[in-house]
């Protein structure tokens, strides 16, 4: 399918968005998470069903247990509607999470079934469905090497306000 310039852009705003998400949870900074859901968007995560701003507030405690956590998003599906406002997505999540108290990793695997929608050309989630395919967790053995000279993942949680970089 060849796409116009303006869907194109349409897409990599949905991806944009769909970044923030994640970069907001793991840096647990609420407002940039906020960012990418409409003001009335719902999120269904299962353990919480219902407005995605509560859902925001929720996750900057429910996400305290872990120094550091990494959504990994891939496989992003985004189908634009006719009209250019709607548009619907399917994207394949991995996050690693790492225990404050213990070495041990969690990981979940699963899905985030999205509607997006467009206003005054910015788009975010309006609508959110975490899908869960499977979880697992694991006690870590530290690689060979000295890492304690390197900044470590908690660092710079939260980051509201925080510039990109070093």
């Amino acid at each position: 399918m060849a796409y116009t310039v303006e869907q194109l852009s349409d897409i990599e705003c949905i991806r944009d968005a769909a970044q923030r998400y994640c970069r907001g949870v793991d840096r647990l900074d609420a407002e940039l998470m906020k960012s990418a859901y409409w003001p009335e968007a719902t999120d269904d995560h299962g353990v919480f069903v219902g407005n995605a701003m509560q859902f925001v507030e929720m996750c900057m405690v429910a996400h305290l247990p872990w120094r550091s956590t990494s959504h990994c998003i891939l496989n992003h599906t985004i189908e634009l509607d006719q009209n250019g406002t709607r548009a619907r997505g399917e994207i394949y999540n991995v996050t690693y999470l790492f225990q404050k108290d213990a070495d041990v990793l969690d990981t979940w695997h699963g899905r985030y079934l999205d509607v997006y929608e467009k206003r005054h050309d910015e788009w975010r989630i309006l609508d959110r469905v975490c899908v869960h395919e499977g979880t697992a967790t694991e006690p870590i053995k530290p690689m060979d090497i000295d890492a304690s000279s390197f900044r470590q993942g908690s660092f710079d949680r939260p980051s509201t306000g925080r510039v990109v970089g070093p």
